[in-house]
């Protein structure tokens, strides 16, 4: 990928990646292909949507416990990316399931409240991540040296 066309990526991603981050994965790419980068991305979305499968299950059991880890998992994974809201909305949920405010500044006791404000960020993560695939499938539709189904 030429350095022109990552300009002009970048400022159509600008919200959604952090550039700065997205390139350190890009500088691996071995050729103008992409096969290393598209790789990661395109295995993070099914890690991705294994998470929200997970979170669903979390949510009916309720167990705050697991969508902490399930949180902190995916906000490590789209850290790793640079996928800021993506992490933001992940990080949100590893505190509300570790019974604290959304900073996890604060403890919070009522368990209904914690597992309502998880239901209520859950949509918004969803609708960040598919953002963001639609930004990397975008990013992406010309490289056709990894399988994407």
């Amino acid at each position: 990928m030429s350095e022109d066309s990552r300009e002009n990526d970048a400022g159509r991603g600008s919200d959604i990646i952090d550039w700065y981050t997205f390139d350190q994965i890009l500088e691996m790419d071995e050729d103008n292909r992409c096969e290393f980068s598209k790789s990661i991305v395109y295995d993070f979305f099914a890690q991705a949507e294994d998470t929200f499968s997970e979170m669903e299950e979390a949510l009916e059991t309720p167990d705050l416990a697991k969508l902490s880890s399930l949180g902190h998992f995916l906000k490590g994974s789209s850290a790793a990316l640079g996928l800021t809201k993506v992490k933001n909305s992940c990080e949100k949920i590893q505190h509300l399931g570790a019974g604290k405010d959304e900073t996890g500044s604060t403890e919070i006791s009522d368990e209904d409240n914690l597992i309502q404000q998880i239901v209520a960020i859950l949509p918004d993560l969803k609708e960040e991540y598919f953002e963001a695939k639609k930004f990397f499938e975008d990013f992406y539709k010309d490289s056709k040296d990894v399988d994407s189904s």
